[in-house]
Parts: C-alpha cells; structure tokens; sequence
C-alpha cells in the first residue's frame, strides 16, 4: 500500500511535470484557498453517467496518454 507522503510525492511530481514547479506551486495554492468536499465533488463527479460511459471515457483518456507519451519518445 502506498503511503500518504509517497502520494504527495507522486501527486506533486505529476502537478510539476504538468504546469511546471511554479504552476504547480500555484494549483496548490488556489485549492487551499478554496472549501472543497472531495466526497461531494467524487459523487457529482459521476453522476448520471453509466458504466459503459465511464468506461469509454477512461479508454479515451488512456489512449490520448499513450499517443502523448509515444509522441514524445519520437
């Protein structure tokens, strides 16, 4: 099991790949200024979808990923 202190290691590394350390720095800030109800966001989140939609979606995702990252290697 991963721990809390590798999550944020692994999640700000991502945010800084992303934005870079500044934008990074930045995204974090503007969460913390704002209330935010992770359980209310995860369940808006999928609301009225279905699995098959969901599914589509993360296959999607997970092709445009695969295209970036082999685009870079080129």
């Amino acid at each position: 099991m991963i721990t809390d202190t590798e999550i944020k290691l692994k999640g700000f590394r991502a945010l800084a790949t992303s934005l870079g350390n500044i934008g990074a720095e930045r995204f974090i800030a503007l969460i913390q200024r704002e209330p935010f109800d992770y359980t209310k966001w995860q369940r808006d989140l999928w609301d009225k979808k279905n699995v098959e939609e969901i599914s589509r979606k993360a296959m999607e995702v997970k092709k445009a990923l695969a295209e970036q990252n082999f685009g870079a290697d080129a």
